[in-house]
């Protein structure tokens, strides 16, 4: 197939310059966003006189046709990209008419087009997702408002806490990942149609027509950062190795919580496999896909910004990377969404194994220096006596619960031996009864708040 950039050359392209150039093989899945927006270039050179009427209904037919045939399974194949396929298979249904269409324009500003529409429907399919995995998450937190596990600080028990007020802390993560991504799409939602190779061009075309056909919020508003900038980009794949590595923490507390270890939950068929060698095995591999992948997301965002740190402006080759790092990400996120939500959703708790967990590592000890501070000692103080206390219980191997008046009194005289009655697990719970707290009746306050 003839280049479009072909005229000024005698000579053939070097196949190994053609293995690293051509980009066919991962943009064709730019053609649609790629017809859409040389269907509104094509319609504004109309309806601004640059081109004629007929030579306008001729090229937006083929355009259709050609979108009709990709639609049916034509192979798309034999170009260098996937806009030089599109103006061949014009020029080819359609003579030199076809070639009409590239009149104000250049692939500079044609690639940056349809990376914006496709990133812009990409953005909104995740943000579904994420949605649909908050709500599952909702559906949890729901069912298990007032079971008690241990909170774990530094992989240590601490402190009484609600299975659902733990759910919905990935729900406040999702929640930020959504308005990342809705940030970043709303700063995308600029056309740089028309910006043309650097420069502009010299016709008289009408960039807010093209922006409006296309859904955009108006035109950029300078053709070289038009053509040269690939934040939009950069944003989109922050955003989204952010959103893994919050899918990634979660994954791994169910690769915790479903050890014989822990006990604590039990996957199900769906998301978890066997072993080839040993027949007792239920290996969380779902759980550890997302994690894994999370790097393979973040590695993306980390090689698009190195390519793009030392880029003079305007347009360089080197921005041809920008493609296949996002669209990996964004398969990769969307795969480890859909896999979290199975998840999520069918994964079986075990409230009787978490109960057992708060039995040990003293997990109301702060119930105990808060019980003293509320008596009016200083909380330093208080602290540093039920640390004391502690290392009792550890000495005679028992429970704070199961402390005697001697025990307290071989620690300090003056402790009141009713201050064990302040040790309930419930108590401890339904008191964090604030904003933001785990106690049950918040729980529920929040998942309505959510849901509404």
């Amino acid at each position: 197939m003839k280049k479009t950039w072909g005229g000024r050359f005698d000579g053939p392209t070097d196949p190994a310059l053609a293995r690293i150039n051509d980009s066919l093989a991962f943009d064709r899945r730019l053609v649609r966003h790629d017809v859409r927006a040389s269907l509104a270039h094509v319609a504004m050179l109309g309806r601004t006189g640059i081109l004629a009427g007929e030579d306008v209904a001729a090229i937006e037919d083929a355009l259709r046709a050609v979108l009709a045939d990709v639609d049916a399974g034509t192979a798309i194949e034999g170009a260098e990209d996937v806009h030089a396929w599109v103006e061949a298979e014009l020029i080819r249904r359609i003579g030199p008419t076809g070639g009409m269409l590239h009149t104000a324009r250049s692939r500079n500003d044609q690639v940056a087009t349809d990376l914006r529409l496709w990133l812009r429907e990409a953005i909104d399919d995740v943000i579904a997702r994420i949605g649909r995995l908050e709500s599952a998450l909702l559906v949890r937190a729901e069912e298990h408002a007032a079971t008690i596990l241990p909170s774990y600080t530094h992989l240590q028990r601490a402190q009484p806490v609600t299975l659902g007020h733990h759910c919905l802390a990935y729900v406040e993560m999702l929640e930020r990942d959504r308005g990342r991504l809705g940030d970043a799409r709303t700063r995308l939602n600029r056309c740089p149609l028309g910006s043309s190779a650097a420069t502009g061009t010299g016709f008289p075309i009408d960039r807010d027509d093209t922006a409006a056909a296309l859904d955009f919020d108006g035109p950029t508003r300078n053709s070289i950062d038009g053509v040269a900038s690939r934040d939009f980009v950069l944003e989109a794949l922050a955003a989204t190795a952010i959103l893994m590595t919050h899918l990634s923490r979660l994954a791994e507390e169910v690769i915790l919580w479903t050890t014989s270890e822990f006990g604590f939950a039990t996957l199900g068929d769906a998301v978890s496999t066997g072993s080839s060698i040993m027949p007792q095995k239920r290996n969380p591999d779902g759980a550890e896909l997302v994690r894994g992948k999370t790097g393979r997301v973040v590695g993306h965002l980390t090689a698009l910004l190195t390519t793009v740190k030392g880029l003079p402006l305007a347009y360089n080759k080197d921005l041809q990377e920008d493609k296949e790092g996002l669209f990996d990400a964004i398969d990769t996120v969307r795969d480890a969404l859909d896999v979290t939500t199975v998840t999520v959703a069918t994964i079986v708790f075990r409230p009787d194994r978490m109960a057992a967990a708060c039995a040990g590592g003293f997990l109301l000890a702060t119930e105990l220096a808060d019980a003293l501070a509320r008596s009016g000692r200083p909380f330093r103080e208080a602290h540093d006596l039920v640390g004391r206390i502690v290392r009792r219980a550890e000495e005679v191997g028992r429970g704070l619960d199961e402390l005697t008046a001697e025990d307290l009194a071989a620690v300090d005289p003056s402790l009141d031996p009713a201050l064990i009655e302040c040790l309930n697990l419930n108590r401890a719970v339904a008191s964090r009864d604030h904003v933001g707290g785990t106690a049950p009746v918040r729980v529920l306050d929040e998942i309505r708040r959510r849901r509404s």
